[in-house]
């Protein structure tokens, strides 16, 4: 059985992602991204899209999964565009695991 995929950000950023049948969830308080994270985490959601907007209100939260092997929390840009925070997961996890930044 494979794991199931989610979003979570504003609604114009995440709508898409219901076309490729991810569970999208419209959450734009601090409160309310926390609350969405934990409840995927315990349904055993195997990723987790994130808005960068999104991710900043929850960085704890973000910062305890990190640890984890599911889910894995993924921040991406919104509308509106990227602030590279996303960018620079990748690149740091990239030179984590083999050493060197090859990015």
């Amino acid at each position: 059985m494979g794991h199931k995929i989610g979003v979570i950000g504003d609604r114009d950023s995440v709508m898409p992602f219901k076309l490729f049948g991810f569970e999208v969830t419209y959450a734009v308080s601090s409160r309310q991204i926390r609350e969405t994270i934990e409840r995927m985490a315990e349904e055993k959601f195997g990723v987790i899209f994130i808005t960068e907007d999104a991710a900043k209100l929850a960085i704890e939260t973000i910062e305890r999964y990190k640890v984890e092997v599911t889910p894995a929390i993924i921040l991406i840009p919104s509308h509106n565009g990227t602030s590279g925070i996303g960018r620079q997961e990748v690149q740091d996890n990239v030179e984590k695991a083999i050493g060197q930044n090859i990015l």
